[in-house]
């Protein structure tokens, strides 16, 4: 049952589990000097639970990415500075994931083109998906949050005990690719604004294509790998028949609440570390928005599983913005 905690498995952590099937609070680690035992214990954590939460770590901005370092190459925010833009933090490997506005340093106008796709943020999804490189872990920091009561959690899902609790009636081939693409998740989370926005045109930058069925190699278990990225399923290189009905089929399934499992944010230096392999995840519901800031940052690392590149060329290489910020009108929601 969640709640326990367990001392028995490791020698330099402590675990209580959140859920009956994923997800743990750990406690004991230094962060100020993580040794090899300890660390190698965290990957042993992150293998069976795929969400490991860490209270209260003290970490700033250069210790969050070194430590991210230890899991493997991150990746970067470069190719979406196009237009004079500049980084927000001294590291390009920081992802924002919060709601300043980098202008004013204020919370984001909620009718702004980056709040319309932030939106998407709120589907299930797993980062990095739309990328010829999957990621492996995703490590995100508060640094600032909004007062209680005012939401802002994060919410995760088993892909992999979804996976084993297909119904029979949903069969799905071991050879069924999905081809994920961050326009089409920016379009389902505010389809007025990104209107005009056509995930498959000719301009739109290609598709990324993943197997739907993964194996999560640090626990050797499948995993669904499915989302809000995910556009549609091909098999033989060819779109299946009833594609789209199947992808929403699928992500219901994996958003039901035996699954699911939502994580509080209680005060800045928390860290959670999920693994995009075997977990997706959304930004749960909150009355923040344009009002209080909530500042989070993420470090996103680089797969390094044989199947990280999927049917992609080790050669892909992006460049520029993923969803054209111009052509959309803005509306209100």
């Amino acid at each position: 049952m969640p709640g326990l905690i367990q001392e028995s498995q490791f020698k330099t952590i402590t675990i209580r589990e959140l859920h009956p099937t994923f997800a743990a609070e750990v406690s004991g680690v230094n962060f100020k000097d993580v040794s090899e035992e300890q660390f190698s214990e965290i990957l042993e954590a992150m293998a069976k639970y795929g969400v490991c939460v860490f209270r209260d770590t003290g970490l700033d901005d250069d210790a969050h990415v070194e430590f991210s370092k230890r899991f493997g190459a991150l990746d970067n925010i470069r190719r979406y500075m196009v237009g004079g833009r500049q980084p927000r933090y001294a590291h390009y490997e920081l992802f924002d994931a919060g709601n300043i506005d980098e202008a004013t340093g204020l919370p984001l106008d909620p009718d702004s083109a980056r709040a319309h796709a932030n939106r998407g943020n709120g589907l299930w999804h797993a980062d990095s998906s739309f990328n010829p490189r999957r990621a492996s872990f995703s490590l995100l920091r508060a640094v600032e949050l909004p007062p209680p009561g005012h939401g802002g959690d994060t919410e995760f899902a088993d892909a992999r005990a979804a996976l084993d609790g297909l119904p029979a009636d949903l069969l799905l081939r071991h050879d069924y690719v999905g081809a994920h693409s961050m326009a089409h998740s920016r379009k389902l989370g505010s389809p007025a604004f990104f209107a005009d926005v056509d995930p498959a045109a000719a301009a739109a930058p290609p598709m990324q294509r993943h197997r739907v069925v993964q194996r999560h190699e640090p626990s050797g278990r499948a995993a669904l790998y499915v989302g809000a990225h995910l556009h549609h399923i091909e098999e033989g290189g060819e779109e299946i028949p009833g594609s789209w009905e199947l992808v929403q089929r699928l992500n219901r399934h994996v958003a039901q609440p035996q699954y699911t499992t939502s994580v509080r944010w209680e005060r800045p230096g928390d860290l959670v570390i999920w693994d995009n392999r075997c977990v997706l995840h959304r930004a749960g519901p909150g009355t923040f928005a344009g009002k209080y800031k909530r500042d989070m940052r993420r470090t996103t690392v680089h797969d390094d599983s044989p199947t990280a590149w999927g049917l992609n060329s080790t050669d892909t290489q992006w460049s520029g913005p993923y969803v054209p910020v111009a052509q959309p009108k803005s509306v209100k929601a």
